[in-house]
């Protein structure tokens, strides 16, 4: 029998910075369906990465758009910094984009 772990390695704020740099213009409610977690906790982590610089929103009428900064630092290993742009092209490889439901890769501009 093949059972799903009871963790994950990437943590909701990663499966959320994903999603919204797949699709920028979702609600909060659409994103929690996608990453599997609760709306209320979704705005949590949005505005965690909103404070810590990883995104910024943008109103557009009652919605919002999301902005990933894709030169922001996520960590470093060895003597190579990597950003979120590169954690993004790691898991945009074709898998993740169609886990994410999302027909065609974004481009960064």
């Amino acid at each position: 029998m093949n059972t799903m772990p009871q963790w994950s390695f990437l943590t909701n704020h990663a499966k959320v910075l994903l999603h919204v740099s797949l699709i920028p213009e979702n609600t909060g409610l659409e994103i929690a369906h996608a990453v599997g977690i609760t709306e209320r906790a979704t705005r949590k982590v949005i505005a965690d990465l909103n404070a810590a610089g990883y995104l910024d929103r943008e109103k557009l009428g009652r919605r919002n758009r999301y902005n990933v900064d894709i030169q922001r630092p996520v960590d470093r290993i060895q003597d190579r910094d990597i950003t979120v742009g590169r954690l993004l092209d790691l898991l945009w490889a074709p898998d993740a984009v169609e886990m994410a439901g999302v027909t065609s890769q974004p481009s960064i501009g």
